[in-house]
């Protein structure tokens, strides 16, 4: 096997995130993307004796196990990789996927309770950031998602299954729009161009819509032609905030250098679990709400008693999971490094009247050292690449009765795991939710007590 070389085989093992595994000969054979039993034509990328790693080129012959229709866009957009297996099929490969890890990483003894399913595996996102583009050199204006392995071809996903239809209509008019108003898109080759992003919100449990447009300011447009044409169309949602972000940053993402209210107001409003949430175009929240109440009460449960004590709220975001578990504490205290996520959880604790939460900016492996107020409970939630072992070690010298850790990425959590245990906790409980039906992603919630408790 030799690096450029094309091969063909069929797909052994599906891992977590999204990868295959595969022996041939005595090869590992290592590929992004795959399923169980698919005929599939990949390109070798290097390779030794033991094993190698290949792009994949083209699927030559579906799986057996995919019986489930899939959207038009499926196989071009990289977003719902297994969107063609059935959702009960779904749940048994990522639960079956994460005990692999936690078996892997030798942490055993715990009471496995299962994986939740999603009370929506089809039209349960919350939030979409489309880009502007085209679908092929010269072609038309387009606005949806890369194309898979392609970062600049842009596919409309029309068709997608993880929205709703005001999602869809408001895509769909946009591009209509802009390709008869024939302004540019913003090309990252060379930083020239105008129309960059569209992010879209909703509260699921308001029906309050957001759109804001995302452009630099090499042209002078008039952006309330682009909002009465909005709030023309016919959408089941109320859209209460129509923004226009300035953005000249050179990097491909979301950045605001000055924001406009071009109706509305700057925000709208999510409920989860009776308290309700104020949700900037930059927040931070769940993608699927629904799912983050089963999520947030699984942590609940897992908690348990809490009447009365201290609760750390670690990597808190806007404070959404903190404010779900302080009716019955005597204080939470919430640590973000982002200062806007900090300001909007203070203004969501005062706005749901929790005079006894305190979100504070920092960092937590330098901030959990300053608190005064020692801990009963210490609830982590980090982002994907988990936390750093510093963290990890100063978090333990609290010596908390119980840390609770939700993770959206299993690969660090068992990592962070391993580290606990070696500073005197013990896994007692593991749940999985699926937030993310028809994706490779999956959250874990954990229950880890100190073993001399």
């Amino acid at each position: 096997m030799k690096r450029r070389e094309i091969i063909e085989f069929e797909v052994g093992k599906m891992e977590f995130g999204g990868t295959s595994s595969t022996i041939i000969g005595k090869r590992n054979v290592q590929m992004k993307g795959g399923i169980t039993g698919q005929k599939v034509k990949a390109s070798v990328k290097k390779a030794n004796s033991q094993k190698a790693d290949v792009k994949l080129l083209e699927v030559l012959e579906k799986s057996p196990l995919e019986t489930e229709q899939a959207c038009k866009h499926f196989g071009q957009c990289g977003g719902c990789t297994i969107l063609s297996l059935p959702y009960e099929k779904q749940l048994e490969i990522k639960k079956q996927q994460i005990l692999d890890l936690f078996e892997s990483h030798d942490i055993k003894g715990f009471e496995f309770l299962g994986i939740e399913s999603s009370p929506n595996n089809t039209c349960y996102r919350n939030k979409m950031e489309f880009t502007f583009g085209n679908e092929m050199k010269d072609g038309p204006l387009t606005i949806g998602m890369h194309k898979k392995g392609r970062h600049i071809d842009i596919v409309t996903v029309d068709g997608c299954m993880l929205i709703d239809q005001d999602f869809i209509k408001i895509l769909t008019a946009t591009e209509e729009f802009f390709r008869a108003e024939r302004l540019p898109y913003y090309r990252g080759n060379d930083h020239k161009g105008y129309l960059r992003h569209l992010v879209v919100r909703k509260g699921i449990k308001t029906n309050e819509m957001m759109v804001m447009i995302v452009t630099s300011t090499q042209l002078d447009y008039d952006m309330d032609k682009y909002k009465d044409m909005l709030l023309g169309l016919d959408l089941d949602a109320d859209l209460a905030s129509v923004l226009h972000c300035l953005n000249d940053n050179l990097a491909d993402a979301v950045k605001c250098d000055e924001l406009r209210v071009l109706h509305g107001r700057d925000h709208i409003y999510e409920e989860l679990l009776g308290l309700r949430f104020k949700i900037s175009p930059f927040s931070f929240f769940q993608t699927n709400t629904l799912g983050a109440e089963k999520l947030y009460s699984m942590a609940r449960e897992f908690v348990g008693d809490y009447k009365d004590k201290v609760l750390y709220d670690l990597y808190s975001g806007t404070g959404t999971i903190g404010q779900v578990l302080s009716q019955k504490a005597r204080k939470v205290y919430g640590i973000e490094i982002v200062e806007e996520a900090v300001e909007a959880a203070n203004e969501n604790a005062k706005l749901n009247g929790l005079t006894h939460c305190e979100f504070i900016a920092g960092d937590v492996a330098k901030t959990v050292n300053s608190l005064k107020e020692r801990p009963d409970i210490i609830i982590v939630d980090p982002p994907r690449p988990g936390i750093h072992k510093d963290a990890v070690r100063d978090i333990s010298k609290f010596n908390a009765e119980e840390i609770i850790y939700i993770s959206c990425n299993p690969k660090t959590l068992v990592v962070d795991l391993q580290g606990f245990e070696s500073y005197g906790y013990e896994v007692k409980k593991v749940r999985c939710m699926d937030m993310f039906p028809n994706t490779p992603h999956c959250e874990t919630v954990v229950l880890l007590q100190r073993k001399d408790k």
